[in-house]
């Protein structure tokens, strides 16, 4: 139980955004709300990279005595503990086990490489196959479980977070196996197929919102043909069907981890390990 008092401090849960899809700042929005109505923070605020409001105008405005700052995003990659970081004047320790500190404000490390993501996919892959239990629900112990990353050659970090989960899930021994596959490196996502020794197959995007990779790229990949995939997203409806049979196999297919409501308990673990590392101050 966390004892250190946080109602002198401003939240801003800070996302990456984009002017080109409009769902992208729904995580950032939905648990900064979350948060906001649990009344543990002063002022609890999502801001953004890439739109508005900016995390520079938000941190400008604020004259709270601390500032936690918490990136919605996947990796220990380039944006998050390097470019953003440095433009907010922030140097994070080379090892990156502790948050940057400017004064009194605090940037805290990426939600996706904190352990307790484990339980967010969990919940995940538990919830879509409880919600869509056709013919039945399948246990665990007869479905493969993948966790569905975008990867890429330009940063090693990417992808670490993802095999990282793959190992703690795969340790716990609940599923038949534990993959990670990638958009953009080996495995590939088309790979589940063979990777699978189960009929049963549930694909977790780690992802932080339900974006075109979520909505259309993966699905594509998986072997939906892209013209019903864009069909589909342009009528309103889920681009996949759960579960859809494919090469031999059943797939339940869920929705990002970024929009798992326990995202917002990583979220305050984040803010919780920056005021240790100060101290508590």
């Amino acid at each position: 139980m966390q004892t250190e008092s946080l109602s002198d401090a401003l939240l801003v849960v800070l996302g990456h955004g984009t002017e080109m899809n409009a769902g992208s700042a729904g995580p950032a929005l939905q648990h900064a709300a979350e948060l906001r109505r649990r009344k543990i923070f002063a002022e609890v605020r999502a801001a953004f990279w890439k739109q508005e409001p900016q995390i520079k105008d938000v941190l400008a405005e604020t004259t709270a005595p601390r500032v936690f700052i918490v990136p919605l995003f996947i990796s220990e990659g380039y944006f998050s503990t390097e470019i953003i970081p440095r433009e907010l004047g922030f140097n994070f320790p080379d090892n990156l086990t502790l948050a940057a500190q400017h004064s009194s404000r605090f940037y805290c490390r990426p939600v996706g490489t904190h352990e307790s993501m484990t339980n967010v996919i969990l919940s995940r892959a538990a919830e879509v196959v409880k919600r869509f239990p056709f013919p039945r629900a399948p246990k665990p112990a007869e479905t493969t479980l993948f966790i569905a990353g975008h990867g890429t050659g330009r940063n090693a970090n990417s992808r670490k977070a993802i095999e990282r989960q793959a190992d703690l899930i795969r340790a716990r021994n609940l599923y038949a196996g534990v993959h990670d596959i990638f958009m953009e490196e080996n495995p590939r996502i088309g790979d589940c197929y063979a990777l699978a020794q189960t009929k049963n197959i549930v694909v977790i995007p780690f992802f932080i919102s339900d974006g075109l990779h979520v909505v259309e790229d993966i699905p594509v990949l998986l072997g939906e043909p892209e013209r019903l995939v864009k069909e589909r997203h342009a009528a309103g409806q889920p681009t996949w069907r759960n579960p859809t049979e494919k090469q031999g196999k059943l797939v339940w297919y869920s929705p990002s981890v970024g929009t798992e409501p326990l995202l917002a308990d990583v979220i305050l673990e984040r803010v919780y390990e920056s005021s240790r590392s100060a101290g508590g101050k």
